[in-house]
């Protein structure tokens, strides 16, 4: 795993071979949006550690969706340092292993990457504390918000931090090579819609599920992309 600083002393990208965990701090208190796969805690919490900070002090863990690379240690961190782990209500339900994951409908080129993405250790059944809505206010980053982006996952969500300009947009965007949109959609459509959505709130810093966030030109890039999007 590696730790990339995006906002010095605020917000630290945690990079897996296959998709990424971001830290947000406010002071010593943590939030972890996305907790990696299966058996990451302990790379995690090293992290963590690593930037003279304390896993006790995790507040909370906000999953943008519930697929596996992004699901996967928050159950085992949660349990370890009374972090309460928040999903929207659409998703939730797969979290807590009560209904399958939803099978995206692959286009032909997605369907290798799908497979290699398969690779990674299924999300135990973790519980959700708190089930989340579009618009709901979340106690981090000086006033975050849920802004639901379905099509990827029924219950995928970006998280807004408008006083940083902050957009965490989960698998909804992808920035491996120039912004796109995310691959693996439940629903194609939905998605573009989206992504345009997530756009249209204009960051200054993208931070996505897979792929290095963007931090320059950020709103100008996106708006172009979301454009373009099909």
């Amino acid at each position: 795993m590696d730790l990339v600083d995006v906002l010095p002393n605020r917000l630290h990208m945690l990079r897996f071979p296959i998709g990424q965990a971001y830290l947000w701090r406010d002071g010593e208190a943590l939030t972890l949006v996305d907790a990696g796969h299966a058996g990451s805690a302990a790379e995690i919490e090293g992290a963590i550690r690593s930037l003279g900070l304390l896993p006790e002090h995790l507040r909370r863990i906000v999953l943008t969706h519930c697929h596996r690379d992004h699901v996967g240690a928050a159950g085992e961190l949660a349990a370890r340092w009374g972090a309460s782990v928040f999903a929207h209500r659409l998703d939730a339900p797969v979290v807590r292993g009560e209904r399958p994951v939803p099978e995206p409908v692959l286009l032909e080129w997605e369907i290798p990457l799908y497979e290699h993405g398969l690779t990674v250790p299924e999300a135990p059944p973790t519980r959700v504390d708190r089930e989340l809505e579009d618009g709901d206010a979340l106690e981090f980053g000086d006033g975050a918000y849920v802004v639901h982006a379905p099509g990827h996952t029924d219950g995928s969500i970006g998280i807004h931090l408008p006083r940083h300009g902050v957009l965490f947009a989960g698998d909804c965007i992808a920035a491996v090579g120039p912004p796109m949109l995310g691959v693996f959609n439940v629903d194609r459509g939905q998605a573009v819609e989206s992504f345009r959505r997530l756009a249209g709130l204009a960051p200054s810093v993208g931070c996505f599920g897979h792929g290095d966030p963007l931090t320059v030109d950020t709103a100008s890039v996106l708006a172009d992309a979301a454009a373009g999007a099909a």
